[in-house]
């Protein structure tokens, strides 16, 4: 069952909505008067994608009172536009004939990663459902890895042989009356179905129609392996411009791509992860997710958190006498720890985006390292100018001025060696830096900043 966009109407009473913002207000109005018919006229304007976004910004009562306006003809194509928490809450939330319901009609791909993501009880329900042939389908998927092409790619494909004559696959193409979507090239493969290249149709359409695939075809075109990570498979992507990227199994036979569509969110995914998981977040998080589940998801980074705060604090209880001795040190040693941070922060997200794009390779890591040194230095060196200025004008000590400004450069350079170091480290040993590499930075920068500080006003000062 497809889904078919609707086309704005004059002959509904409700007008088109011309800014989506301006009919979610019209949304939450109409659902706190309950004004049905009006709510039915303005899901008939929208696209399933405009009502995916409706439904991910209402509250989980609201969610569930809007979707049964949905009708059931495009509840599908909605749910694949659905983040992956939104869209589990929902499904698992319905009873069970309603949720299976709702995914009729869903892409192999997208029937896929539903299936995985509900509970088992649905799981198998869904499964149930299946024509023999589409369950042997959505298995086959699912028994590949997660974050893999064989999760992502479609088996849609148009294969033609090096060895025939353009002629020939002309002749094919018009009997067959169509192509798969997103197609600007044929695959080539030989008798026993191993990737050879691509065919763009360009060539196709230009070229002398007795000439062979073979004279033409693209042998450098680039594919990937059935279990190629999703990471890599977005780089591709980005990096050379592809509309569709051949999937390969272990003996270089076709048997999938993987298209633009897809890819485009793929790519949107990879972009966000990093900085959401350096918070401790997940990927799809639920903005408007009931609170126990939210506080529930974030409490394990706020306790390793905790950890590194204790340890920071474990620092300046070693210096006790000399706070007591000294107050201002107590009201300025915040201001190194959290220009360490920044800037660490800084060059750790650098480097994480540059490892996610293969940015970063063995022979440019020490031009890298000298470059973000190069800038703590200048850095370091104009704000520990600026701070001991500041200080010295606050507490008219020069002695606390010139140690505030030296710390700073030392936690400075600290920062800048360690935001590249740690993702870089991190990655060598097999672990997501953005998922743990903003932890481990903000405790050396605390425990460098505060020992730096406190160390030398005690050997000076005191």
């Amino acid at each position: 069952m497809v889904d078919k966009e609707p086309e704005s109407s004059t002959s509904n009473s409700q007008a088109p909505i011309s800014h989506f913002e301006d009919a979610l207000s019209q949304i939450q109005e109409f659902l706190k008067e309950a004004r049905v018919e009006e709510l039915s006229q303005l899901i008939e304007q929208f696209k399933a994608s405009e009502i995916a976004s409706a439904i991910s910004a209402m509250t989980v009562v609201d969610r569930h009172r809007f979707w049964e306006l949905v009708p059931e003809r495009r509840q599908a194509k909605v749910l694949t536009k659905l983040g992956e928490q939104v869209r589990t809450e929902l499904l698992d939330s319905l009873n069970l004939e309603d949720a299976v319901a709702a995914t009729i009609g869903m892409d192999t791909p997208d029937l896929a990663d539903v299936i995985d993501e509900v509970s088992d009880e649905l799981h198998d329900a869904i499964l149930n459902s299946l024509a023999a042939g589409d369950r042997v389908l959505v298995e086959n998927r699912l028994s590949y890895p997660e974050e893999c092409a064989g999760r992502l790619m479609e088996r849609e494909l148009l294969a033609i042989r090096a060895d025939k004559r353009l002629d020939v696959i002309k002749r094919y193409l018009r009997q067959r009356g169509s192509l798969p979507r997103r197609s600007t090239a044929l695959m080539v493969v030989d008798r026993k179905g191993v990737f050879l290249g691509k065919l763009p149709l360009e060539l196709l359409l230009t070229k002398d129609p007795d000439a062979k695939v073979s004279e033409l075809m693209d042998v450098s075109a680039v594919s990937v392996n059935i279990l190629t990570p999703l990471s890599e498979v977005a780089n591709l992507f980005q990096r050379l411009d592809l509309v569709a990227l051949p999937v390969v199994d272990d003996d270089q036979r076709l048997v999938g791509r993987i298209v633009l569509d897809d890819a485009i969110e793929l790519i949107r995914a990879e972009t966000e992860k990093p900085m959401l998981q350096m918070a401790g977040l997940e990927e799809d998080e639920d903005l408007l997710a009931p609170i126990a589940d939210s506080a529930k998801r974030r409490l394990f980074w706020l306790g390793i958190n905790l950890i590194t705060a204790f340890l920071a604090a474990a620092v300046i209880g070693l210096f006790e006498a000399t706070l007591e001795k000294i107050v201002a040190l107590a009201v300025l040693m915040p201001i190194v720890a959290s220009m360490g941070g920044i800037a660490g922060s800084q060059t750790l997200t650098l480097a994480i985006r540059g490892l996610a794009l293969d940015h970063i390779t063995d022979s440019n890591r020490r031009w890298l390292l000298l470059k973000e040194v190069a800038i703590a230095v200048i850095n370091g060196l104009v704000w520990a100018v600026v701070v001991g200025v500041i200080a010295w004008l606050w507490f008219g000590q020069i002695g606390i001025s010139l140690i505030l400004g030296v710390a700073m450069v030392i936690n400075l350079l600290a920062a800048a060696v360690c935001g590249l170091a740690i993702p870089l480290i991190l990655d060598r040993l097999g672990q997501d830096p953005a998922l743990s590499g903003s932890v481990v930075l903000t405790t050396v920068t605390d425990v460098v900043g505060f020992m730096s500080f406190l160390g030398m006003a005690t050997l000076f000062l005191l």
